[in-house]
């Protein structure tokens, strides 16, 4: 099932879209938006009458976590290596502010601090129920669903900081979208990277380090997950600097795609 927070004009509402990705993992625009009655993470799927045309409808993350983004590092060893960095042997965990989080079609601004920003194109994690040491056998209990994710980041800021909550957490740096897909095989998921319509990154989460049962285990271990809590699982190899004006295009097969364009701040 495919949940997403949307507005036709009013106040923003969730829905649930009908229809089919094509090999570009773009949704028919004549694809029907059945919305909702209130915030399903709380009052479960309840449809209503009303209905939309999605190309009639302006998306909006999908979710806006109540408490946390977190993130993981180094969980592609391709992406660890063209960083210079050596594998960590747990999760390298770090957080981005839930006022990081942007929809799709919003800019990413590119702050007067940094000279060199970053895309990061990931499959996020999105949690449905509160939770505490999770075993891994048992993560698909309190897992709502998934969707794509462009965890931003200010290269320069990070080398220089040495940890990472400047360089990940401006304003706009964590692209959520478009949708929520509440059933999804994450083991073998090919991640693309566009930029500009350029390929710049191709890998598949079976590379990833840490797979999703674990990255959530390890987390919960160590804080309480909440409802709408989104987990960032790691990029794949090809990471690169983006400009004001330059546009980003994340694909997850089976999931859909994220586009963003980077703008200057004011």
């Amino acid at each position: 099932m495919r949940i997403a927070r949307f507005t036709a004009g009013e106040d923003p509402q969730f829905g649930v879209i009908t229809g089919e990705l094509d090999d570009q993992g773009e949704m028919d625009p004549d694809a029907t938006l059945v919305a909702l009655a209130g915030d399903p993470l709380y009052v479960g799927i309840k449809l209503t009458d009303e209905e939309h045309r999605l190309a009639d409808v302006r998306l909006l993350a999908p979710v806006l976590p109540r408490s946390k983004v977190v993130g993981i590092g180094r969980n592609y060893a391709a992406h660890a290596a063209e960083l210079g960095h050596d594998l960590p042997a747990e999760p390298l965990m770090f957080l981005k502010p839930n006022t990081s989080v942007v929809g799709p079609g919003d800019p990413v601004f590119y702050p007067r601090q940094s000279q060199e920003v970053h895309y990061e194109g990931e499959l996020a994690v999105v949690i449905g129920r509160i939770c505490r040491d999770v075993p891994a056998e048992k993560v698909g209990d309190v897992v709502f669903g998934y969707t794509v994710a462009n965890d931003v980041t200010a290269r320069d800021l990070q080398r220089g900081d040495v940890q990472f909550t400047r360089a990940k957490g401006f304003d706009s740096f964590c692209p959520l979208g478009p949708w929520i897909e509440t059933e999804l095989d994450t083991g073998d998921l090919r991640v693309r990277t566009f930029l500009n319509g350029d390929p710049v990154q191709d890998g598949s989460t079976r590379d990833m380090i840490f797979d999703v049962p674990t990255l959530v285990a390890h987390i919960s271990s160590v804080m309480t997950l909440l409802p709408g809590d989104v987990i960032l699982t790691g990029t794949p190899e090809g990471v690169g600097p983006m400009g004001v004006g330059d546009e980003v295009d994340v694909v997850i097969e089976r999931l859909g795609t994220l586009t963003n364009k980077v703008a200057a701040r004011d």
